[in-house]
């Protein structure tokens, strides 16, 4: 039997995991003296009330290697095969220390998604299509689909992406002198800028012509990304045409070591370029 396990920068919440067939590592969140498991004994409402409130930023640090490990040895000493599906090793060292854990392990491949949240879902249900096949035949197709998943989103604000890193001064400082929201994405397993747009109507309207452009396969959905508010999101389903409207399979309110660095209120879709 194939197991597949993430980690929780996949956005799958522990009430998912018995659809998505998977089992969930979590990150671990330190916010001022406390510490905290992504997902598990931290709600939305405190995370967030935190957030707002604490003067430092959230730091995050990798899964419980013991745990891990513990984990995929329960598998692996009943004969299962392990698949570790790894939140982007641009932005997170999960994927490098998962490597050399399992380094020896013949039956466990640890696979770096460069991507994050609802990029990672999608490679799972690619995952479960092909149970029967070979890892090998899985990688192959785990890794042409990569190219395929267009993540983006638009911060409410640029404080969050400063105070993660991943904005700098001179941007952040512009941007709010000229109002100019950057639409993010992933390239090549980091967060990078797609575009700027001055003020939130532009950006929307951004959103919705890139995701008419990349022609998103309808056949695999596409994820309604937000954080702690749905309205900005509900917003941008609105201006959606028809078809692509029908198409919205999951709404994610993202987990709160992703939501971190976009802050509350951000939004965004996650889809499948057509082929």
């Amino acid at each position: 039997m194939r197991r597949i396990i993430v980690d929780s920068g996949s956005s799958i919440k522990i009430h998912e995991k018995e659809i998505y067939g998977v089992d969930i590592l979590p990150i671990q969140l330190q916010m001022g003296e406390e510490s905290f498991l992504d997902g598990v004994n931290l709600s939305t409402e405190e995370f967030y009330t935190r957030l707002k409130d604490s003067s430092q930023f959230p730091k995050t640090s990798l899964p419980s290697l013991e745990d891990t490990q513990k984990l995929v040895d329960d598998y692996t000493s009943q004969g299962d095969e392990v698949l570790i599906i790894t939140i982007s090793s641009g932005i997170s060292g999960t994927y490098q220390a998962m490597k050399m854990l399992f380094d020896e392990y013949d039956n466990v491949e640890v696979f770096d998604s460069k991507l994050a949240v609802g990029g990672i879902r999608f490679l799972v249900d690619e995952a479960r299509k092909y149970e029967n096949e070979s890892m090998e035949f899985v990688i192959d197709k785990l890794n042409k689909l990569i190219p395929r998943i267009m993540i983006a989103a638009v911060p409410e604000t640029l404080d969050y992406l400063l105070a993660g890193g991943r904005l700098s001064r001179s941007s952040w400082m512009l941007g709010k002198l000229l109002s100019i929201i950057p639409i993010i994405t992933f390239i090549d397993g980091k967060v990078e800028v797609l575009a700027k747009k001055r003020g939130i109507k532009l950006s929307r309207k951004a959103l919705i012509e890139q995701i008419q452009a990349d022609k998103a396969d309808k056949s695999y959905g596409i994820i309604a990304a937000y954080t702690y508010n749905k309205d900005n999101v509900e917003t941008l389903i609105d201006m959606l045409p028809e078809d692509y409207k029908g198409a919205i399979s999951v709404y994610d309110d993202l987990c709160s070591s992703i939501a971190c660095h976009w802050g509350p209120n951000a939004y965004g879709f996650i889809y499948v370029k057509e082929n």
